[in-house]
This record gives structure tokens, C-alpha cells and sequence, in this order.
């Protein structure tokens, strides 16, 4: 895929790295899927219907992308599922370190172990908002603990995971599963206050996994694997922007559109989804308002040591 045009066609000077406040950064990477396959071209796709996107949010009465998003090089990684996990690790983590707001657009949802993974390094008592059909906890598949049905297994171990939406597993994935943080969709349907549980398990910081077959196949059916009776577009967005106000969401993902080029509407509900997600990060904020950014005490010290790298000698 390209990327020498800049996210959603804004000018340059809305584009630079070193004045943005948010970046970024597409996981073209489809390596892992079992069913339907084309997750490789979602960046792509994304990117073509956020350029043909009106920038001014009706609802928040803001244009976001003002406050800067910057437009990174695709991660082309592909050689295993595991060298792929690393380098989105990798760059996810020193962006993160620049005190930047990371998004990533996959590509299927292993690329999510590499992204929870940085995030879960630079910021203390982390939460991870799980939303998917899948509940994707396998320890691994297919041979490698990096794949798609794998996604939210090590956070299951390491992060505060809290999963929502979820209508389709298989029965060894309830030996990991937290079933007192698990919103199933069944469940969700008849619980007015299912928003209001969910955040109550929250800590303050919070990052975003969002597979978009959480979404009813009837608003978005270009994904790898769709599920009937999923979450809709108002209800999703009233959820979101409750996150966003309520805690500290210190990043997130966007995962698993698999385009049709005979229908673009998919293509267009998750451009539109990004978007409303950084209007609702950045509502009220000015244009010129520094980026507060809260990092992992080991960041505040000086010391860039990872969780994960302790006691390895």
C-alpha cells in the first residue's frame, strides 16, 4: 500500500510529525486469517474513504484533525506472525515515547498483541477494552500464539481486559475468560445499563481494541468473519464517547475490514468510526493545547526499561 498522500487529504502543515498530536500507523498485515481473507487491504481502503470524508464533526462541533495526525509508513513486517507481533511492538512503543496519541489500522487482529503489548509497557494499571464478536483468547492456533484467535490472550494475563460484544468462542477459551468482565451480546440486548457496568470495571487508563465484527453485519458486512446480532452505530458511539469522557484512553486500534469493491459503505463506517473516535479523544480542546500525555512510572524515572525484559539475565 501507498502512503504518500497524508491521512484524510489535510494539508501538510495539519500532517508533521514533530507538530501532530496523534499518530497514525497502518498494519496492512493478513497473514493469520482463516475464513475470510482481504484484511491486508483495509489500511488502503480506509484511507481512500477517509479522503472523501467531511473533516467538521456535526456532534462535537469540531474538525479534529487539526489538532495534527500524522501518517506513518506502513508496517510491512510479514515474514511470521511473531516478526510481524515485533515490529508492531516496536513502533507502536517509540511513538508512544514521543508522547504522541497512537492509533493503528490493521489488518487482521493478531497485530493487537503488538499494540496492547507497547501500551501495556508505558502505562501503569492498564485497561484493555476488548470490542469483537470473537472473544479471541485461544493461547494459540494454528501453531503460533500470534494469531487472530489468539488477540487478546496475553492481555488476558498481563492487562485489566474487559470484552464486550462478544456472541461467538470456542469452549476452550473459558478456562481464560473472565466472565465477570465479559459483556456478551445476548446478555447486552435486554441490560440497559450494560455502558454504565462496563466502565465501573475500568481503571483510568484505557486503551481500545476494536474489531469491527463487533458491528451488526448489517451496517458493517465487509469483515473476515461476520456474526448476526452485533452492536449499531448509535449505540456504539454513545458507548465511546462515555469511555472517552469518563477515562483517560491513552490509544487504540481499529482491526479486521476486509473491503468489497462493489460496496464501499464498510469502508466508509470505519473511516467515519476513527474519526469520531479523535473527536471524542480531543473534544473541548484547542487547536493549541499541549498534549498531556500520562506515562508508566518507569518513563517518569528515566528508566526505559520493559515490564517484560526483567530478570532475563
Amino acid at each position: 500500500m501507498s502512503t504518500t498522500k497524508n491521512y484524510a487529504g489535510i494539508a501538510d502543515e495539519f500532517a508533521q510529525l514533530e507538530t501532530s498530536k496523534v499518530v497514525l500507523i497502518p498494519v496492512p498485515y493478513d497473514g493469520t486469517s482463516t475464513w475470510g481473507k482481504g484484511a491486508d487491504k483495509g489500511p488502503e481502503a480506509f484511507l481512500d474513504a477517509s479522503e472523501n470524508m467531511e473533516l467538521y464533526d456535526i456532534e462535537t462541533d469540531s474538525e479534529v484533525y487539526k489538532q495534527g495526525v500524522h501518517l506513518t509508513k506502513p508496517v510491512s513486517e510479514d515474514d511470521s506472525p511473531e516478526s510481524m507481533v515485533d515490529a508492531v511492538h516496536k513502533v507502536t512503543k517509540e511513538y508512544i515515547k514521543r508522547n504522541k496519541f497512537v492509533t493503528l489500522f490493521g489488518g487482521e487482529h493478531s497485530i493487537s498483541i503488538g499494540s496492547i503489548r507497547a501500551f501495556n509497557e508505558c502505562f501503569d494499571n492498564l485497561t484493555v477494552l476488548h470490542i469483537d464478536a470473537h472473544a479471541d483468547l485461544r493461547e494459540s492456533y494454528d501453531g503460533s500464539r500470534c494469531s487472530h484467535a489468539c488477540a487478546v490472550h496475553e492481555a488476558s494475563q498481563t492487562t485489566n481486559l474487559i470484552q464486550i460484544g462478544i456472541r461467538s468462542m470456542d469452549a476452550i477459551e473459558k478456562t481464560f475468560m473472565d466472565e465477570e468482565k465479559t459483556f456478551f451480546a445476548h446478555d447486552m440486548v435486554n441490560d440497559e445499563y450494560w455502558m454504565d457496568k462496563v466502565i465501573d470495571l475500568m481503571t483510568e487508563n484505557v486503551f481500545i481494541t476494536f474489531d469491527l465484527d463487533a458491528l451488526d453485519p448489517s451496517i458493517l458486512p465487509s469483515t473476515g468473519t461476520p456474526e448476526p446480532g452485533g452492536l449499531f452505530w448509535y449505540e456504539t458511539l454513545e458507548f465511546l464517547k462515555q469511555v472517552f469522557e469518563e477515562k483517560n484512553v491513552v490509544g487504540f486500534d481499529i482491526v479486521e475490514l476486509c473491503p468489497n469493491v462493489h460496496d464501499k459503505s464498510s469502508d466508509f463506517l470505519a473511516a467515519k468510526l476513527y474519526y469520531k473516535m479523535l473527536s471524542y479523544k480531543f473534544m473541548g480542546e484547542d487547536v493549541d493545547d499541549d498534549y498531556d500525555n500520562t506515562y508508566d512510572v518507569n518513563y517518569k524515572s528515566g528508566n526505559t526499561q520493559s515490564k517484560f525484559e526483567d530478570d532475563e539475565d
